[in-house]
């Protein structure tokens, strides 16, 4: 029997032992390449990261796909933008990490491609129906392994020159994946490295590698300030969100790094379409504005937004998640080792330093992104109703919840895809303007009976 619970948004998650066995990933590899099968995709590329369970699991989904006809191509153990390169470079049209990626150590998954394109929504929650009453293709398909780090590398290396100003980077993988791969490749980029829990370890005893939450990133902030490194990364289990500490040890947010890689991305591309997910501060909205470009606000969700780039012809996006989306020098995924990459090469080629170039960026007083208790069945209605009482008093976006705007501010609630939650945050021009807004938001989330107590410290 399998959990239909774990058919997420963005991917199939759940834990190891529970959701997730050799048999359960057996069955979602004989529907995955069924699914294949009617795009007529017959070779499939299988990664994984650095778990204790994702070897038995990925080789279980490899028997699966075969079983079902399709071949498969086994890369090892790879960071997921790895996976999503071997697709590329491999010309194969269907992919699979086995990640956990920033889960706690007992889960697992696995991200799945078609045709370039991580498969989500719909397409995802399709592979359930099918397993329900399964009619899965028939076949053999053959196995063969590969190895791409040496392509993958080169691949960054060829598209990014450092200037001349040498750069000394802490480098903290939270013993993920990405300690196999980001000291190499950004040694051949020629900056100096100081490690930081890059030793493969998938009890992750140091910190949780989820570089959003900023007691992940205190030792990385120690460390930075210790050596007097230019620059702190740090990465989520699988490399595709990246963590910025400035050379004072201040937290860069996400949405601040993707305004400092627009200011070298929109003089270059003046008509480019500028998307800018609904949870990101007006700073980044400020500078694109200043910059000549025009925001599009939309929703969160990395397949989301690669969907969207490629309808727009986007060259450039990201997520406040450390998502961050290049399309103008690569290939438009999600890959954190190649957005450090392009970092480094802006931080080489500038007399200023990264905390001198966040300190220009338009200033604004927010929340942290709060999670809020509400149960999934009840929580879409709630951000409904919420939308139609906001919509009778305020200017509002509604691309992704309901961004309500305010007169020297916004307030924001949206429905988590990824648990029984609803995402808060709120933003102004002064610490005054910021408490009336929570104010306001918190007046209306507790009209709500499904709605959970709100913790603004989060």
């Amino acid at each position: 029997m399998v959990n239909q619970a774990i058919f997420r948004e963005y991917d199939i998650r759940g834990i190891v032992g529970r959701d997730l066995t050799p048999g359960v990933a057996r069955i979602l590899g004989r529907a995955y390449a069924t699914h294949l099968g009617r795009f007529d995709v017959g070779e499939v590329v299988i990664g994984r990261d650095n778990r204790d369970s994702s070897p038995a699991l990925a080789q279980a989904f490899s028997q699966g796909v075969m079983a079902s006809g399709a071949d498969v191509i086994d890369v090892g153990t790879v960071v997921t933008p790895m996976l999503y390169f071997a697709c590329q470079e491999l010309a194969a049209g269907g992919g699979v990490m086995v990640t956990g990626s920033h889960n706690p150590a007992d889960y697992n998954g696995f991200k799945l491609v078609r045709q370039g394109a991580t498969i989500h929504g719909q397409e995802i929650r399709g592979l359930y129906d099918m397993i329900q009453e399964p009619a899965f293709r028939q076949g053999q398909g053959r196995y063969r392994e590969e190895n791409v780090t040496d392509q993958y590398f080169h691949a960054i290396v060829q598209r990014i020159r450092l200037g001349a100003r040498p750069l000394r980077v802490v480098v903290d993988a939270g013993n993920g994946t990405a300690g196999a791969f980001a000291p190499p490749l950004l040694e051949q980029l020629g900056v100096q490295v100081v490690p930081l829990y890059c030793e493969s370890d998938p009890t992750f005893p140091h910190h949780h590698p989820d570089p959003v939450k900023p007691s992940n990133l205190k030792d990385l902030i120690a460390k930075v300030r210790e050596v007097k490194a230019d620059v702190g990364l740090a990465y989520d289990g699988d490399a595709d969100r990246i963590g910025v500490v400035d050379d004072q040890g201040h937290i860069i947010p996400g949405d601040i790094l993707m305004a400092i890689f627009w200011r070298e991305i929109l003089p270059q591309h003046p008509d480019a379409p500028c998307i800018v997910e609904v949870k990101c501060s007006q700073a980044l909205v400020d500078e694109i504005i200043r910059l000549g470009g025009t925001p599009i606000f939309y929703r969160t969700g990395h397949s989301l937004i690669k969907a969207k780039m490629k309808e727009l012809g986007a060259c450039f996006t990201g997520e406040m998640s450390g998502h961050m989306f290049f399309a103008d020098e690569y290939f438009g995924y999600d890959d954190a080792l190649y957005a450090s990459a392009r970092l480094l090469r802006l931080l080489s080629e500038s007399q200023e330093t990264l905390s001198e170039m966040a300190a220009t960026m338009p200033k604004y007083d927010s929340t942290p992104e709060i999670r809020v208790d509400c149960a999934d069945e009840d929580k879409f209605d709630v951000v409904m109703r919420l939308a139609r009482e906001f919509k009778q008093s305020h200017r509002t976006i509604d691309v992704d919840g309901v961004r309500v705007l305010f007169p020297h501010g916004w307030g924001l609630v949206r429905a988590s895809n990824t648990q029984p939650a609803l995402v808060v945050r709120c933003e102004a021009d002064s610490s005054r303007h910021l408490e009336e807004i929570k104010e306001e938001m918190a007046r209306a989330l507790s009209s709500q009976e499904a709605v959970g107590a709100l913790d603004w410290e989060g």
